[in-house]
């Protein structure tokens, strides 16, 4: 249960905080400008955008109120994670190496989404009949750069626009491309390790920025996580919002030629899936199980051998987004 208390990010947002987390760069350079411009100012949006997002922001916190259910800390360890305050950009990895005394190493050189894949295997899932190429994707993100293509779904992308435009410009979280144009001059990628005090990695973070933009993709925290509906580890990863955070729990499976599929499909509650949590006291949460709400990741090598992944997201089962990848190793550790 120690760990458990340490992992309750309410007290960061009830208290200033007087110690700062510890900072190693691994000895590279300070982070790219664009990465510290996503979090110097909020971003600027216009006073029709901004009361649009409030008012979606209201009417989120009621279908948290209305389709949630309260649970103790101690009921859902599995659901604890990072929360976040107003703004998020990347100001959450500095909260939460400062409450949970972790070390914070900016701009990894070395290090993965999944320090092993092996902290995934299960009766069902084999990790060593993965692709070479995948398994050292996930093990090694830092050595990897990509390119990304979207594509949106009409009636759906009405609300995902509204949704992206005025809510995710507010909090500066979530920013997903509307057109293939948003991502035509690329995508930073920045691995952030948070290092318990032994040197074993607690959460990877992943945060992701639209080139030349302050416009943040990703603000996320990968991390493998035991939970009741599932047989075996799964991969969750937890993007902070405001007085909360969006939870997305995955299962791992193996498709052909040994490509990895992340799928969220679950009906239960403890079932991999995602969960909306709200956490406005510091002993209790909210958390709205969105069963209708479904991503799935497959990760693949083609047959040119390029590692290529496909994210597909879906609500009442319609398409909403499609994400396309291609990955490719910029630099190898020595």
């Amino acid at each position: 249960m120690h760990s458990l208390r340490n992992s309750i990010y309410w007290r960061a947002r009830l208290e200033a905080q007087g110690t700062s987390p510890s900072w190693d760069d691994g000895g590279l350079d300070p982070p790219p400008t664009i990465a510290s411009d996503a979090h110097a100012a909020p971003l600027r949006i216009g006073w029709f955008a901004g009361t649009i997002g409030r008012i979606g922001a209201w009417v989120i916190y009621r279908l948290i109120w209305i389709f949630g259910r309260n649970y103790r800390w101690e009921d859902v360890p599995w659901l604890v994670g990072p929360l976040g305050r107003e703004q998020i950009g990347e100001a959450p990895y500095t909260e939460v190496a400062a409450t949970e005394g972790l070390t914070l190493e900016r701009r990894a050189g070395r290090g993965g989404l999944l320090p092993s894949f092996a902290a995934l295997r299960s009766d069902s899932f084999d990790p060593a009949a993965l692709h070479e190429l995948v398994r050292d994707f996930y093990e090694h993100t830092a050595e990897f750069g990509m390119d990304v293509w979207s594509k949106t779904y009409w009636p759906m992308s009405i609300g995902l626009t509204l949704l992206v435009t005025t809510i995710s410009r507010m909090v500066n979280q979530l920013n997903f491309p509307l057109s293939p144009l948003d991502t035509a001059r690329g995508m930073s990628s920045e691995i952030i390790l948070l290092r318990r005090p032994d040197g074993t990695v607690r959460y990877t973070g992943w945060f992701r920025t639209l080139t030349g933009q302050r416009r943040v993709l990703y603000t996320g925290f990968y991390m493998s996580e035991r939970v009741p509906g599932a047989d075996g580890p799964c991969v969750k990863v937890a993007f902070p919002m405001p007085h909360g955070n969006a939870t997305v729990v995955l299962r791992p499976l193996l498709g052909e030629g040994g490509s990895l599929v992340l799928d969220s499909s679950g009906t239960r509650f403890g079932d991999p899936g995602f969960y909306r949590v709200h956490a406005p006291r510091p002993d209790r949460v909210r958390v709205w199980h969105v069963r209708s709400l479904k991503e799935k990741f497959h990760v693949y090598v083609d047959g040119e051998g390029t590692l290529r992944c496909d994210h597909a997201v879906r609500f009442l089962g319609l398409p909403v987004l499609r994400l396309h990848y291609k990955m490719f190793r910029v630099r190898t550790t020595s």
